[in-house]
Formats: C-alpha cells, sequence, structure tokens
C-alpha cells in the first residue's frame, strides 16, 4: 500500500491495473479492489480514469464505490478492526460490544483514531454466526467476542 504517490502517478497507476484485470469478466470489483490495496483507498481521482478505460459512466463506477462498505474513501489507520452487525451477531450482544469498542477507541464507525491507530468498519457476516459475536482484526476473524477480548484487540491495535 503506497498512499503517498504524486498526482499525477495516480492515473499512471490506476491505467496500469485497469490493463492488467479488463480483461476478466465483470472487471470493475476486482480493479477497485486492486485499486484499494494499492493506495489503501480509492482516490477519488481514480473514479474517472476507471470509466474512461471501461467505458462506464463516472456515475456507476461511483454507485460500485458507495454502494459497497469494503471500499474506502479515505485511507485507513494501520490496524482495521470491522465488528460484524448481521443478525447473529446483534442477538448474541453485538450491539452492546460496538458501542464498548467505540467507548474505548473514541470514534465511531467509519472512523479513525486520531492517532492513525485503528480504523472502525462495520461488516455485515464475516460467516461466524455460530460463534457471534465476531469481529476481524487486520483480516483475522475471532469469535465469541466479549468484553475482555475486545479490550485485547483495541490494546493491540493501539501498539
Amino acid at each position: 500500500m503506497n498512499i503517498r504517490i504524486a498526482q499525477g502517478d495516480i492515473a499512471g497507476r490506476i491505467r496500469s491495473i485497469v490493463a492488467d484485470l479488463r480483461s476478466l469478466e465483470g472487471p470493475l470489483l476486482p480493479i477497485l479492489h486492486e485499486v484499494q490495496d494499492e493506495f489503501g483507498y480509492v482516490p477519488q481521482e481514480a473514479l474517472p480514469v476507471i470509466a474512461d478505460e471501461l467505458n462506464l459512466s463516472r456515475a456507476e463506477v461511483h454507485g460500485v464505490v458507495t454502494f459497497y462498505h469494503d471500499y474506502r474513501d479515505h485511507p485507513a489507520g494501520r490496524h482495521v478492526l470491522k465488528l460484524c452487525r448481521a443478525e447473529a451477531c446483534q442477538s448474541m450482544g453485538g450491539d452492546a460490544l460496538a458501542e464498548r469498542i467505540k467507548i474505548l477507541l473514541g470514534i465511531d464507525f467509519h472512523q479513525t483514531t486520531l492517532d492513525g491507530s485503528v480504523t472502525l468498519e462495520p461488516v455485515y457476516c464475516l460467516g461466524l454466526c455460530a460463534c457471534a459475536p465476531a469481529a476481524m482484526f487486520d483480516g483475522e476473524v475471532h469469535g465469541r467476542v466479549d468484553d475482555e477480548l475486545a479490550a485485547e484487540l483495541v490494546e493491540e491495535a493501539r501498539r
């Protein structure tokens, strides 16, 4: 992830990503994922380039980016903590867990702590319904998250 790239280089890198993936069937989502992997988010200046390269309208590309919660419009913190917001997790205390973590971090969903250490994001199912409530910390899933494990995850995120 390189979030310190010159403005002119963004369009060039985006075109390169599109060229590598445009032959896929339905290439927009893989392209957006690759752009986010490259920059840490999907820069606004990438949208018209992608639209032009794929012969789509800017509105179509913007609509996809804003529809899916996984795409960010700004860089994330050093760590990303995702909390499952699906019904199974909510029924097992997910709402209370989310409020506890928000208080511990001092932020709400879609925000990053002032020190840049952690971004908190909602996710709508991690596939651990039998182990609810669930969370994902830097790509690693955790089931049966209680107050103690939540505090450990927040402490690890602050490092």
